[in-house]
């Protein structure tokens, strides 16, 4: 029996989602039958068509604009996404759409292996659907954190705020906006980073490519890195189980 599942966002050129799951099916068994594809919508509305176009569709992950977004078209959200306001994965089940949040799960096991227990004072920049999956989760861990952002009413600090004193306070980093992303490598959040803490740790949700220029800046200046790649294996997995639960 076919078995599809997929990625919707407006751009996928940068996701390894497809490749991810592909390599993953090609082990047979359980997997028989199973196909991931991409599904780039150039407006959430176009996701009424897909799904007219797609009956075999079991689950799909959610990616940017519209973590948000897809809210209007789910019939049951778990708490835990409710609360972040954001979903990362949807379950069809009887022709229902059940929405969930797994970033949350990939986002607890990166701080894990970057800060362990650890609380430090921390610069969250973006306001998008990831950045609350962050915020969810540095507020779980009791972690102080400030929101940075280009819009003035959205953030506590603008990029044009970050100053020396503010960057030697500051015991980590976290990107989560798509600034860096593949195709435009070239690209960072604009920051001073020669004015880093001593033993900063920066965390970049972004994983295409491995290395961006913010986790490079950062290395350059002594910050301990990590990039996405944990977090996006870790809720790729998590949506499996939930695509596949009962």
């Amino acid at each position: 029996m076919k078995r599809l599942y997929g990625l919707i966002g407006r751009t996928l050129s940068h996701s390894f989602s497809a490749a991810y799951f592909a390599r993953k099916f090609a082990a047979g068994g359980e997997f028989e039958g199973c196909e991931y594809r991409n599904f780039e919508l150039p407006d959430i509305d176009d996701i009424v068509r897909m799904l007219d176009e797609n009956p075999d569709l079991c689950g799909f992950n959610v990616t940017i604009p519209y973590k948000r977004d897809i809210f209007r078209y789910l019939d049951t959200v778990s708490d835990e996404a409710r609360r972040i306001g954001a979903v990362n994965c949807v379950k069809i089940d009887g022709g229902k759409l059940h929405g969930f949040n797994t970033d949350v799960d990939g986002i607890r096991v990166s701080l894990d292996s970057l800060i362990g227990g650890s609380r430090p004072e921390t610069l969250l920049l973006g306001t998008g659907g990831a950045s609350q999956a962050v915020q969810y989760v540095l507020a779980e861990r009791e972690i102080p954190y400030r929101i940075v952002s280009r819009d003035p009413m959205r953030g506590n600090l603008t990029y044009e705020q970050i100053d020396r004193q503010v960057m030697q306070h500051t015991g980590m980093i976290i990107n989560a906006t798509p600034v860096g992303t593949f195709p435009h490598t070239d690209e960072a959040p604009a920051l001073p980073y020669g004015d880093l803490s001593e033993g900063c740790a920066m965390f970049d949700l972004v994983y295409n490519p491995p290395v961006t220029r913010f986790l490079a800046l950062g290395a350059e200046h002594g910050a301990a890195t990590l990039n996405g790649q944990m977090m996006f294996e870790e809720q790729a997995e998590r949506s499996w189980v939930i695509w596949n639960s009962r």
